[in-house]
């Protein structure tokens, strides 16, 4: 009778994208604009679907952040590249105000004065693998939206593998965004109504 041997894990070898790899693949039409993709790390990932509150809080936003002054540009569900192997798509930033209005090239990390997510399903992947990826770029700022604790997760001082300030903030808190520190918004506004 035969017995099965331990064998050695196999090794798969992976291909890891660059951003020009990833930005060709659009140009060519083997990634299409409707594709809800975004390159991590070398690696391209699905999105998740847009659900109703999730685009009502990205909606909440962008109607928040225009008391933000006129030195930041805000970018909604647009590309940034952070590296040569990561160009993530988040929800909501604010960008350095730029006269071509980055039609020259995407922002980059450099550029970024604060980062939104707004997570459901995405949650444990917006904190344990974008988060470190953000921080690794200097991000300086970055919050998530927490939908499933109805919370509000702040992280600022970037450093590598993640941030050396970090709270959550929860109904009735308020914060200002670190690079306009003259404009609050409360949590409560940020979130909307209570879901059902």
């Amino acid at each position: 009778m035969a017995t099965e041997t331990t064998r050695p894990p196999v090794k798969i070898p992976r291909h890891l994208f660059s951003v020009r790899d990833y930005e060709l693949m659009g140009q060519t039409g083997i990634l299409h604009e409707d594709d809800r993709v975004e390159l991590i790390c070398g690696e391209i990932v699905e999105m998740a679907p847009i659900g109703d509150r999730h685009a009502s809080v990205v909606a909440r936003l962008v109607d928040l952040f225009r008391r933000v002054p006129e030195g930041a540009i805000l970018w909604v569900q647009n590309p940034i590249t952070l590296s040569g192997v990561s160009q993530p798509e988040p929800d909501v930033c604010l960008v350095r105000r730029r006269e071509d209005f980055y039609g020259l090239g995407k922002p980059g990390p450099a550029d970024v004065l604060l980062m939104v997510e707004v997570a459901d399903s995405s949650l444990s992947y917006d904190r344990r693998v974008k988060l470190p990826v953000y921080a690794q770029a200097g991000v300086p700022e970055v919050w998530i939206v927490n939908l499933e604790e109805e919370s509000l997760e702040v992280s600022w001082e970037p450093r590598e593998g993640g941030y050396s300030r970090n709270a959550v903030l929860t109904r009735g808190n308020s914060l200002a965004p670190g690079a306009f520190p003259e404009v609050r918004f409360t949590v409560d506004e940020i979130l909307g109504p209570r879901a059902a």
